[in-house]
């Protein structure tokens, strides 16, 4: 399997799991995936200060800048096994 169908099924079973993970866990988790699907965080679309889970999620991606696809990609994979391991899917 591809390293992109690993991700994708990484993706589709995050969805799956018996419940929700921390906060941290979903902060990293939507952190990676940005990465992976979109590249680095432009801080000009950083949010209000207002919105303060639009600037949190903003702020984790934002810390993987520089963090190839291929990498978070794998660090992806990596934590939705770990959550899957812990939590375990429906």
């Amino acid at each position: 399997m591809s390293l992109q169908e690993q991700f994708d099924q990484a993706a589709a079973n995050v969805r799956n799991l018996k419940s929700l993970p921390s906060d941290a866990d979903l902060l990293e988790l939507y952190a990676l995936f940005k990465q992976a699907t979109v590249g680095d965080a432009d801080p000009a679309n950083r949010p209000g200060m207002f919105d303060l889970k639009g600037k949190a999620k903003f702020d984790a991606w934002s810390k993987k800048n520089g963090t190839s696809k291929e990498d978070a990609q794998k660090a992806y994979i990596a934590k939705v096994e770990s959550l899957i391991a812990s939590i375990g899917l429906q």
